[in-house]
């Protein structure tokens, strides 16, 4: 009997050296893991900071939309970053491609040099682009000022694309050769098809403002972006220094340029019914964090600072957190 115990003993003893010595293994496991997370969590806002907000907001829109894939029950669009090379099936039209891609015909005829959107045939490979837009190769001297001229369109867009390369993040400059996506760009001396697309507008004057809840226009100017998966606004340029209205009451959250980012000066406006209101590139602030203002008060004047090509107001509209299309809120 007593032998069986000093066994039974011995044996729990070896077993328990063996969890210790187990628990120790996945301890120093984990722990590297954790140290490896934290280095790369670190680098990359070390990259982000570098950049001047230029990865921010293409990361957190791309991350939206990775888990919006994941969750969706429903067959999702993915985000391309290319040009894609589609061989056109028995059956397929221009107009069918364009709406199964996202895009419009006209891009799909410009990308390939048709004469017609019925100028296509089974077997045949068309370039696709990743938006409506142009394809541009960059020749010599061109920069994204003159090649959005050409294009009807403005730099900011294809500044904000986010997979469009620059040989300096600070001044935008081009290497010769080198492909740029022109969202929504218009080849010059080519009449547009029957497809709709985005052309520049003026906005309307906002008027005498009251508080009815609705969003007024904040700037009175060109609208020269519309709002896209990688661009959760409204771009509306005009004069510099031309004041910046709150586009209902509010409280103000943000004033100022918090993270160094791409949205240089910017003003945020908590309007207390789950809505959120955001004008950046601001060239100066008229408000401070948490002062309430009126429909129409002048919370900043239209600038170009952070990731900004020109003078214009970037505007957004957020409802629980997640953007909307300012165009379907503002009256």
């Amino acid at each position: 009997m007593i032998k069986w115990l000093n066994f039974a003993k011995a044996e729990v003893s070896i077993f328990w050296e063996f969890l210790q010595i187990f628990g120790n293994f996945l301890f120093k496991k984990g722990y590297r893991v954790f140290r490896v997370f934290e280095w790369s969590k670190g680098l990359l806002a070390k990259l982000l900071y570098r950049q001047r907000g230029r990865f921010s907001q293409p990361f957190l829109h791309l991350s939206m939309a990775g888990l919006v894939d994941v969750t969706s029950t429903q067959e999702s669009a993915k985000v391309r970053d290319s040009v894609l090379n589609y061989e056109v099936k028995p059956g397929d039209t221009v107009s069918k491609i364009a709406a199964d891609q996202g895009i419009d015909s006209d891009t799909i005829r410009w990308a390939n040099n048709l004469s017609s959107v019925d100028n296509i045939k089974p077997g045949q490979i068309l370039k696709i682009l990743p938006v409506s837009g142009v394809l541009h190769k960059v020749a010599r001297g061109e920069t994204i000022f003159s090649i959005a001229k050409k294009y009807s369109t403005g730099s900011q867009g294809i500044v904000d694309y986010p997979f469009n390369t620059f040989v300096d993040d600070e001044t935008f400059s081009l290497a010769v050769g080198q492909e740029l996506i022109v969202p929504d760009g218009q080849i010059p001396n080519i009449q547009p098809g029957s497809s709709l697309r985005y052309v520049a507008q003026t906005t309307p004057n906002a008027g005498v403002v009251s508080a009815t809840g609705n969003f007024v226009w904040p700037i009175s100017g060109v609208i020269t972006q519309r709002f896209a998966w990688y661009h959760r606004g409204a771009d509306i340029a005009t004069g510099f220094g031309t004041p910046v209205l709150a586009a209902d009451a509010g409280r103000i959250i943000v004033a100022g340029w918090p993270d160094n980012g791409g949205y240089g000066n910017r003003v945020m406006i908590d309007h207390g019914n789950g809505y959120v209101t955001l004008y950046g590139h601001l060239s100066s602030i008229s408000v401070s964090v948490g002062q309430t203002v009126r429909r129409g008060d002048r919370v900043g004047l239209e600038g170009s600072t952070g990731r900004s090509t020109g003078p214009h107001l970037h505007f957004e509209v957020r409802k629980n957190g997640v953007p909307q299309n300012p165009f379907e809120y503002l009256k």
